[in-house]
């Protein structure tokens, strides 16, 4: 954990598709546990993770979310931060909530089975990198929902909202062992028009994963992907039907 490095190169040279599907809104409630472009600092929150993973030999910083689900176990994060894009699924996936200098309050939990889209695992499609988790239950059989509960979730919403993002970036001039966040209101990515969406923010590698919550609340409804070099904007994936569908394989995987 000490040595994992930022997930740049991950992301680096991907390309993007011209358009996203849309479907009907829809949503989930979440589950209770029994600023401008500079980041700032938070307070750890017990959804909202730092991640570990290996790909390629090399070890890796992410972020994540524990995110509503119908087996009460779901991580979401980005594509980059579980497959190569295209190329192999990460190991040693581990998600710590509430993560804070090093301490891990609710445990460490570990990966079961990994998820994304295709376009982001057969072609490193930027536009659905999208990416969730399914934790395996702790030494004592509860699930990551029983312990830190999980946050709620919208696909096929409107685009243009105000959102409230989070992450633990790594790279200078942050050092990865504390919570950060960004608002703003979100607008097209000038290269990749009506795909992704971004928001004034400072984060850096490591963040990515972040979840991206619709006016501050609870309501997940994207996740921190990518940046340009000089710009202070965070860019993340729209979720419309792609993710939904990703989404629905995880948060049905074990349920009998």
């Amino acid at each position: 954990m000490e040595n994992a490095k930022s997930p740049l190169e991950l992301v680096e040279g991907k390309t993007g598709s011209s358009g996203v599907e849309i479907g009907e809104p829809t949503s989930g409630p979440a589950q209770t546990p029994k600023v401008g472009p500079r980041a700032t600092p938070e307070t750890p929150q017990p959804t909202i993770g730092k991640v570990f993973f290996t790909i390629g030999g090399s070890d890796f910083v992410c972020s994540g979310n524990s995110i509503s689900s119908e087996n009460h176990s779901v991580v979401s994060t980005a594509g980059h931060c579980l497959n190569e894009g295209p190329g192999e699924f990460a190991e040693n996936w581990i998600f710590v909530p509430a993560y804070d200098n090093g301490d891990a309050p609710m445990g460490k939990w570990s990966a079961e089975k990994l998820f994304t889209s295709a376009d982001w695992a057969d072609e490193g499609d930027i536009t659905y990198d999208v990416g969730f988790a399914v934790m395996a239950t702790n030494d004592e059989g509860q699930t990551l929902a029983d312990v830190a509960g999980a946050t709620g979730w919208e696909f096929n919403a409107p685009r243009g909202h105000s959102y409230k993002s989070y992450g633990y970036p790594a790279a200078a001039p942050f050092d990865g062992q504390t919570l950060q966040s960004c608002e703003g209101t979100a607008s097209d990515d000038p290269v990749r028009p009506g795909t992704t969406q971004g928001i004034p923010c400072d984060m850096t590698g490591g963040s990515s994963g972040g979840p991206w919550f619709i006016d501050g609340g609870d309501v997940q409804n994207s996740v921190n992907s990518y940046g340009y070099t000089g710009k202070e904007i965070m860019y993340g994936p729209y979720w419309g039907e792609v993710a939904h569908d990703v989404y629905n394989e995880a948060s049905t995987y074990g349920v009998e």
